[in-house]
């Protein structure tokens, strides 16, 4: 079943790069492995699959010593200042920083490793009240402060759009994060770059490709319904 709802994936986004002029390799597929067992993770990298999405810290550390070591552990849920020590050195992108108080700790965290964290800002496009994020007038007042990090690089925005039947109802929901990422590029501020987008999961992430998606952020279509969340 993996391998077939892969191959779907995989028209779609070759599809979606078509119509829009992009390149496939300019889009990267994360296999939004959450609640998924560590053998259904593993068939899907022997398919080819590198980058794996975990929405939990401690769910994410309990699999990576399970799997091959060339994983790309993406962090694409909530973080608790918490749990950011613990995490750090194990993923290649934190998708989710939703607070200063966050992002505060994610650089004081990695200045104590000696490490670089790449991460996104959380923008709550939608305005929706169950939503983690930034509303977009409150990144670029904001922008002075990122630019002061030495262990935390941004390096784009991150939405997690309305669940709507009709993906097209959340296009203007991707075009509003990469007109933001836009009006934040042309800023020029050190240590913030907007090279990334990540946006659209399973329902809609054709419709984000098409608005700009680098990072597409895709469960169900892969591995199929789950126990938990989508």
């Amino acid at each position: 079943m993996i391998k077939k709802n892969l191959e779907q994936v995989e028209k779609t986004i070759e599809e979606a790069c078509a119509s829009s002029g992009r390149k496939r390799e300019d889009v990267t597929l994360v296999a939004v492995s959450k609640t998924n067992p560590v053998d259904r993770i593993q068939e899907a990298y022997d398919l080819g699959i590198r980058d794996f999405g975990e929405n939990r810290v401690k769910e994410m550390l309990g699999k990576e010593p399970q799997l091959p070591g060339d994983i790309r552990w993406h962090l694409i849920g909530h973080l608790q200042t918490n749990k950011v020590k613990t995490v750090l050195d194990k993923t290649v992108l934190i998708h989710a920083i939703d607070s200063m108080k966050l992002s505060d700790t994610i650089d004081f965290e990695a200045k104590r490793k000696g490490i670089v964290v790449k991460g996104l800002l959380e923008v709550n496009v939608a305005r929706e009240e169950s939503k983690f994020g930034f509303f977009p007038e409150e990144l670029l007042p904001l922008l002075d402060r990122l630019r002061q990090y030495r262990n935390l690089k941004i390096c784009g925005l991150m939405t997690v759009a309305p669940m709507v039947e009709n993906a097209e109802e959340n296009r203007p929901v991707f075009r509003q994060l990469r007109e933001l990422s836009i009006d934040i590029k042309s800023k020029n501020v050190d240590n913030v770059s907007m090279n990334l987008l990540s946006m659209g999961m399973t329902g809609d992430y054709r419709v984000a490709i098409e608005e700009g998606a680098t990072l597409i952020r895709v469960g169900t279509g892969i591995f199929g319904k789950r126990e938990i969340g989508d």
